[in-house]
């Protein structure tokens, strides 16, 4: 079991924890159990029904009992992901769900590519090409998986469950930041200044102030702005991780806010609640940050 990262459409990363291939196997068994006992089942009573007509039409009988087998044996994991939001039998049982790589419920076509390709990863080789797929995948994904573009996560499980993340606007620089024009910047970019202000609080105070400086200076080009005068890189990077919200999808009801105080102008809040003062002289490549001092 490994997380995974999870980008939703308002370009927010979500961990998750994907399912490994014991607890897949297990589910997998589960419902091969419940169509096994269905197809024997349908059997059963296809027999005591030709016998009952007294033998009828064989081909017609052999028709209806492959199209019966054809069904539950495609068509089961299709209606129950479908209809139950990524889950079958098995997976509920072993607390595990399908989703697309976006983090959303699957589809119909989802579902149908899955387990049309299970034919593949399960029957004609054997299983081979699904453990393989499974092993040899930075997220788990057999065949079925990487052609519909869905993973297979774990719902029960003992990590924090996942929330958005919202970056509000820091106080004051609410009209700079509806300036800002992110749609130049790389979804890379934005995930390392994401990721850059999630772990602040927990960094040194001079790593800290260096890494937003080294972080700023190439957003702050790219996006071709300068910063108002007294506003920290770190300060800035706030502004526009809010503006990449805002410009993806206005902010949810309830937002989950970041476990950090947002820093004032001019100063790097510390995790102990201490501030470190930064000099108000502006740096060379000119563009209103307050260096590191």
């Amino acid at each position: 079991m490994q997380p995974s990262r999870v980008v939703t459409p308002e370009a927010v990363p979500l961990e998750f924890e994907v399912a490994g291939i014991g607890s897949r196997l297990l589910a997998l068994l589960i419902d091969w159990t419940i169509q096994l006992a269905a197809i024997v089942g349908f059997l059963f009573a296809a027999g005591v029904v030709v016998r009952a007509a007294g033998g009828g039409d064989h081909g017609i009988t052999a028709a209806f009992v492959y199209l019966l087998v054809f069904l539950l044996l495609f068509g089961y994991p299709v209606a129950m992901e479908t209809g139950w939001r990524g889950r079958s039998v098995g997976k509920a049982v072993l607390g595990l769900r399908v989703v697309t790589r976006e983090g959303a419920p699957v589809r119909f076509h989802h579902a149908a590519i899955r387990s049309a390709l299970g034919l593949v990863d399960f029957f004609i080789t054997g299983g081979a090409a699904a453990v393989l797929s499974v092993l040899f995948t930075r997220d788990s994904q057999r065949l079925g998986d990487l052609v519909a573009g869905t993973l297979v996560l774990r719902e029960r499980t003992g990590m924090r469950k996942p929330s958005a993340v919202t970056f509000p606007v820091p106080p004051g620089l609410e009209e700079y930041t509806d300036t800002l024009d992110v749609a130049g910047l790389r979804d890379d970019e934005y995930t390392a200044v994401r990721s850059f202000l999630l772990r602040a609080p927990s960094l040194p105070p001079h790593v800290r102030a260096d890494l937003a400086l080294s972080l700023a200076g190439p957003v702050r080009d790219r996006l071709r702005t300068v910063p108002p005068d007294g506003v920290s890189p770190e300060v800035f990077l706030w502004c526009v991780a809010a503006a990449r919200q805002q410009r993806h999808a206005p902010p949810p009801a309830a937002p989950s806010p970041i476990p950090s105080p947002i820093p004032t102008f001019g100063q790097f809040a510390t995790p102990g609640g201490g501030e470190v003062t930064r000099s108000r002289s502006a740096p060379e490549n000119g563009g209103g940050f307050v260096p590191p001092g």
